[in-house]
């Protein structure tokens, strides 16, 4: 039988409280908590996982670059981009994280062959390419045997900031979108392909959730807000 997962369209959301927010609902959640899977867009933002390395982030300028906990390098996260965050238990789903990994980039495939869009893998780079430009990305944290972070998608989004890094660590990395490749312009319209394609892929059955974060004050996400808006002065 399907298990339930909660499925939160959060729509444009700064970075600091999004993650706030899911490291919170990690540490609370215990065996009997339903998995949850955010989608969203980002305000403009650079995030350096815990292997990154300052030499990749170029050029930055007025967008801020945060340190985060995730897995791999320097990636960028911007309106028209799909943000994608699985709240998974892998113990009682039976995954190990090379199978989330792999499942996810599948996910991704499929969603882009809705739209007869050619993606694939390239063997030791994570993520999925058309040709050889990446257009989604994974980022991914276990803490307590379950998942942060997630998946970052090209739709149709201002690419420039790509430039002021390279991408995931790799010089010179081309990054695609779907408009690109005659995809639609609408991010709604993917997350719907998307979340279908992800719920099929893992056993899920999706249940609407309230489109707000859970378990955050107001006034904790206002001050967030504020304390991201300083630093990309």
């Amino acid at each position: 039988m399907p298990r339930q997962l909660n499925v939160r369209r959060l729509g444009r959301q700064p970075y600091m409280p999004v993650w706030q927010a899911m490291s919170d609902f990690t540490d609370r959640r215990g065996a009997g908590t339903p998995d949850e899977f955010w989608l969203l867009e980002h305000d403009p933002v650079f995030t350096l996982g815990q292997a990154g390395r300052m030499e990749h982030v170029l050029a930055p300028g007025a967008i801020p670059l945060i340190p985060v906990d995730r897995g791999g390098q320097v990636t960028y996260h911007g309106p028209g981009q799909i943000v994608g965050y699985p709240l998974l238990d892998l113990r009682r789903a039976g995954l190990g994280v090379r199978d989330l990994v792999r499942g996810i980039e599948q996910v991704l495939i499929d969603t882009l062959a809705h739209w007869g869009i050619a993606g694939e893998r390239h063997a030791g780079a994570p993520g999925v390419y058309v040709g050889t430009a990446k257009i989604g990305a994974l980022g991914l944290r276990v803490r307590r045997g379950c998942t942060l972070h997630g998946l970052a998608f090209n739709v149709a989004m201002d690419l420039e900031p790509f430039q002021r890094i390279d991408p995931c660590g790799y010089k010179g990395l081309a990054v695609a979108q779907m408009l690109d490749y005659g995809g639609p312009p609408v991010l709604a319209d993917v997350e719907d392909v998307l979340l279908d394609a992800f719920c099929a892929r893992f056993g899920f059955h999706p249940q609407l959730a309230e489109p707000r974060l859970p378990g955050l004050p107001a006034r904790e996400a206002s001050v967030a807000r504020t304390s991201l808006l300083r630093m990309a002065k």
